[in-house]
């Protein structure tokens, strides 16, 4: 079954999807841990990859129920039609997730080149080069239409 993507307040994407799933609606909201550090200490906290977006699968039924959560605003459009996110998309990234980002070093590669994937999550993707700075490459995966950014430890 195909996901649907809502568009919800900023900082709320966590909230929307828990109260969603105690709904029994389907939901998703990819995160990653990361380190924040304040003047006394060190934490870490859970952020979401996709700033103010989550994942829902809603029965027919149910479409409108989503709106009963508090910070949900929208649907997202894609051409006039309900954005829809394929389930194996979803699971590509649930995996990259699981799995965590692998090392890997950048040797003569310049934006525009266009990349086979031959290991890990993405493994059998095309991929065309974006941009390069000093710490991170941003990479567009062409058949998902997704933009992914691999930082260099």
């Amino acid at each position: 079954m195909d996901w649907k993507v809502i568009y919800v307040k900023p900082r709320t994407e966590k909230k929307v999807e828990s109260a969603l799933l105690k709904m029994g609606i389907k939901a998703y909201c990819p995160v990653v841990t990361e380190i924040h550090q304040w003047s006394d200490r060190k934490k870490k906290v859970e952020v979401p990859i996709l700033k103010s977006y989550v994942f829902v699968q809603p029965d027919d039924k149910k479409l409108d129920a989503v709106f009963q959560v508090n910070h949900v605003v929208r649907y997202l459009f894609w051409l006039g039609k309900p954005a829809i996110v394929r389930d194996n998309e979803i699971q590509v990234m649930q995996n990259w997730l699981v799995k965590g980002n692998t090392e890997s070093s950048v040797e003569s590669i310049q934006p525009g080149d266009k990349l086979d994937i031959n290991t890990g999550p993405f493994k059998g993707q095309k991929g065309l080069v974006k941009e390069i700075s000093k710490n991170r490459i941003q990479l567009l995966l062409l058949d998902l239409e997704m933009k992914i950014t691999l930082n260099r430890n």
